[in-house]
């Protein structure tokens, strides 16, 4: 894998899992966000992580989209 897409409340977190993944963010982001990609704290809305992933997909990369997960309250 190397790239994991993971659905959050707050949008969909980025976490590169080799360097082909950090090197191909790369080429998609400003420098200002390349240290809080490369270390996993990039937060992006849910519709850009959908295009982001396919992009990378066709580039060859393999992309792990985890959807989230909850808990059910119980009554």
């Amino acid at each position: 894998m190397d790239i994991c897409l993971s659905d959050n409340r707050k949008g969909v977190q980025i976490e590169p899992k080799s360097i082909h993944g950090i090197l191909w963010l790369q080429t998609h982001f400003e420098s200002d966000h390349w240290e809080s990609i490369s270390n996993g704290l990039a937060i992006i809305p849910k519709k850009d992580a959908e295009m982001l992933g396919e992009d990378a997909r066709k580039s060859g990369l393999n992309v792990n989209f985890i959807n989230s997960l909850s808990q059910i309250d119980k009554i």
